[in-house]
């Protein structure tokens, strides 16, 4: 009888592979809220290794980072109605706390552009003041009604920027800067995955913002995710909060905002990108773990060999670890090594030794073969560079191959079984994307011609990119 499989096969359902995958990776477990989630260990050091790549990308930008409260009163969020009637579905209020009615109830952090623009009304007071920019590293709470590990959570974990401006040009620039200089270049270069860069229509941008720039991937299975987010927030806030400024003639004006955001998602994106029916493949810029040690077996010459062999690999360069657990079984040990797609795995038995070998397995490529150990630490650090560039060329071909031109609703929906269509804002239009809304497919961002930012939705030749999401 064959054997049955670790995971779910994603051809055969793919939302169960990765709950699979989630759970036998050990990236994380549901909370005992509805909606919540415990980040596991190996799930959390994946994002402490995003957290630190993004902050110092964030900070290069000039923006430092701060803390607001988690409690917000809910009065500050209907001093903008647009952004109040977006949220409100998602809402968790607070009404009693100690033992007793609060006068006012105050709401658990959906975003915090309410609270951040009641302080920054206090700080600026003149445009020696801008621009300010502040950036914090927090959770928030949405209530949602189909979560889903990673993807969507009650609550979740995330980056926040907030910036002030002097004028609509400098906070345009600085939401399409962190869009590119921060996100975009993270996403390519550390996570490997391929985006579409656009801007998202009136139907689909954040609530209060005048624009709203998107970074959109395409999953494993063909539907998109929405990676990140940079809004443009013209003066919607500041004119609800009197967040003004003395010019250098002496007017009163009103700054110009940004907001941008980045979350836990990405983990889950991260799996649904790269991951195959075997588990995890994790980027080698990425990954805690970019090379797994392990002794086949408890003799203590190999065990001696196989630390050594860490040593050696760590002082090339290699975030390394050697699993000497030899209590367990060598395959357990090299499946769960697997299901958590480490990118190198290094085994070494009596019979390596003896032949001055190790295997090399390399998960990104799926190749298997015998090197020799002295070749180990100068031939890893190219290795690695080298399946880095696959899955981001991996990820590319998906999109690409999956994408075709259409120019009417129908084939619209038809493509986006599979995969994304494109078709001519000019010809779908709002209306037509109110009908895409009604089959479950969305317009997901919007494109130039040449493949760049639109300035607005009625640029010449701009393209609408559509599909089922996530």
């Amino acid at each position: 009888m064959a054997k049955a499989p670790v995971l779910t096969p994603r051809a055969d359902d793919f939302p169960r592979w990765y709950q699979d995958l989630i759970t036998k990776a050990e990236l994380a477990d549901n909370g005992p809220v509805r909606g919540t989630m415990v980040i596991r260990p190996y799930g959390y050091g994946l994002w402490e290794r995003m957290q630190q790549d993004m902050d110092a990308r964030i900070k290069a930008t000039g923006t430092r980072n701060a803390y607001f409260p988690l409690l917000i009163p809910e009065s500050y969020l209907t001093r903008e109605a647009e952004h109040v009637e977006g949220f409100a579905p998602e809402l968790a209020v607070v009404t009693h706390a100690g033992g007793k009615e609060l006068e006012e109830p105050v709401v658990v952090r959906p975003t915090s552009e309410t609270i951040v623009n009641e302080y920054f009304a206090k700080w600026v007071q003149s445009y020696r003041d801008l621009p300010l920019l502040i950036n914090q590293w927090a959770n928030a709470v949405r209530w949602e009604l189909r979560p889903r590990l990673f993807l969507r959570t009650t609550e979740f974990l995330w980056q926040e920027g907030h910036t002030a401006h002097a004028t609509y040009e400098e906070a345009r620039d600085f939401a399409a800067r962190v869009q590119s200089e921060v996100y975009g270049d993270f996403l390519r270069d550390v996570l490997a995955m391929d985006f579409v860069p656009g801007r998202k229509t009136a139907r689909e941008r954040f609530a209060g913002a005048v624009n709203t720039l998107t970074l959109e991937s395409m999953m494993g299975d063909g539907k998109a995710l929405q990676m990140v987010t940079s809004h443009e927030l013209g003066q919607n806030f500041a004119k609800a909060f009197h967040t003004r400024y003395v010019t250098k003639d002496g007017r009163q004006e009103h700054v110009w905002q940004t907001s941008w955001g980045s979350t836990t998602r990405m983990i889950g994106a991260l799996v649904m990108t790269h991951g195959d029916d075997d588990g995890l493949r994790v980027p080698p810029r990425l990954a805690p773990v970019q090379a797994v040690v392990l002794a086949v077996k408890g003799d203590e010459e190999v065990l001696s060999a196989v630390r050594a062999l860490g040593e050696r690999l760590t002082e090339a360069g290699v975030r390394v670890h050697v699993d000497d657990r030899t209590d367990v079984p060598f395959g357990r040990r090299a499946v769960d090594w697997e299901l958590k797609g480490v990118p190198v795995r290094i085994e070494v038995g009596p019979r390596d030794l003896e032949n001055g070998t190790a295997m090399l397995v390399r998960r990104i490529p799926g190749t298997k073969e015998p090197v020799a150990t002295a070749a180990l630490p100068a031939l890893l650090p190219g290795a690695l560079a080298d399946d880095q560039a696959l899955l981001l060329a991996q990820s590319r071909r998906r999109r690409v191959d999956r994408t075709v031109e259409v120019t009417g609703v129908a084939e619209a929906v038809e493509a986006a079984r599979t995969g994304w269509a494109r078709i001519p804002w000019a010809t779908l239009g709002p209306d037509g994307e109110a009908r895409l809304a009604e089959q479950g497919v969305s317009v997901r961002c919007l494109v130039a011609a040449d493949g760049s930012v639109p300035a607005g939705e009625d640029e010449p030749g701009t393209v609408a990119v559509v599909g089922r999401a996530y």
